[in-house]
């Protein structure tokens, strides 16, 4: 199924689980985008970071998008980027033909190229595959920015519809908002700790990793900034406080899986060079969790305290 895809609300940046024999456990995987689906987000997004994309075959990449699209009705953003523009390309083409409503593209990282590398590099995936793109930008891992000129650059191809921001720089979120906003051009968090204050300069909404944990409470966040009631959602952030520095103590998408397993949503498992989450940190994660699970549902508790 095709989606018309707005790039408002919250999309879920999905793990992606693995049995005990390092396998993915597919029937795992559908449960898991079903849950997030039934629990009212604007759609989900496979085989980005938190998926462990770079443990995966490109095989296996493609076979998770398609179980994520055959579980769902809501539009789904499959990761397909690589710091190869070869290898980005024949995965984007590849996520199309899968049925990906749209794609979430790294920048490429490792090989550090200059703002025009960034520019060619996606303007080449935009013109040659069919779908809206959504360029994402994480300096910690990638080892380099994309800068605000180069972005509202890409922003005018008809095919590059969002940018993901996970630089933690509002000011330049900020300018990137300002010199868009007029272009039909999304800015969506990928740092749930600034999603809140990202929404109020005009974002979008988030791909978040919270919302695999929490997915109400993170939705009602970002809807009730959209709707502009933001007592509301400055109360939601707060008492989201604890999970978001909670989920980020260790390299995601370690805690995540960590929490997943905690909720019984899916197995503890991560691919290697990633380990389980250490004793002391789920200690700490499972207090977390236990003041969420105490009071279920969308409404901010204020007896969520923990630090």
């Amino acid at each position: 199924m095709t989606h018309d895809i707005d790039f408002t609300g919250v999309y879920p940046a999905m793990c992606t689980p693995f049995d005990a024999a390092d396998r993915i456990d597919f029937e795992t995987l559908r449960a898991d985008a079903r849950r997030l689906e039934a629990a009212g987000v604007a759609g989900l997004v496979p085989v980005g970071s938190t998926g462990e994309s770079a443990t995966l075959t490109h095989d296996e990449h493609v076979r998770v998008i398609e179980a994520v699209v055959d579980a769902v009705d809501v539009p789904v953003i499959a990761g397909s980027g690589s710091n190869s523009t070869h290898e980005a390309l024949a995965l984007s083409e590849r996520a199309a033909d899968a049925g990906a409503d749209a794609l979430l593209l790294i920048s490429p990282y490792y090989n550090r190229p200059e703002q025009r590398g960034l520019a060619v590099h996606y303007r080449t995936i935009a013109d040659a595959v069919d779908l809206p793109q959504i360029v994402y930008n994480v300096p910690s891992r990638t080892g380099r920015t994309i800068e605000p000129d180069t972005v509202v650059e890409l922003a005018s191809h008809s095919n590059i519809a969002g940018y993901k921001a996970a630089e933690g720089d509002l000011n330049a979120i900020g300018e990137i908002v300002e010199r868009t906003r007029d272009d039909d051009f999304a800015v969506l968090s990928g740092d749930d700790a600034l999603t809140l204050p990202i929404c109020s300069v005009g974002g979008t909404g988030a791909i978040s990793v919270a919302a695999n944990v929490e997915p109400e409470r993170t939705a009602a966040m970002v809807d009730a900034a959209l709707d502009g009631d933001y007592e509301r959602a400055r109360a939601l952030h707060h008492d989201l406080g604890p999970l978001f520095r909670a989920l980020f103590c260790e390299t995601n998408p370690i805690p995540v899986t960590e929490a997943l397993a905690i909720r019984e949503d899916a197995p503890p498992n991560l691919r290697s060079p990633l380990t389980r989450l250490s004793p002391e940190n789920r200690h700490h994660l499972e207090s977390v969790l236990d003041a969420y699970d105490a009071f279920p549902g969308d409404e901010p508790p204020a007896e969520v305290n923990a630090s």
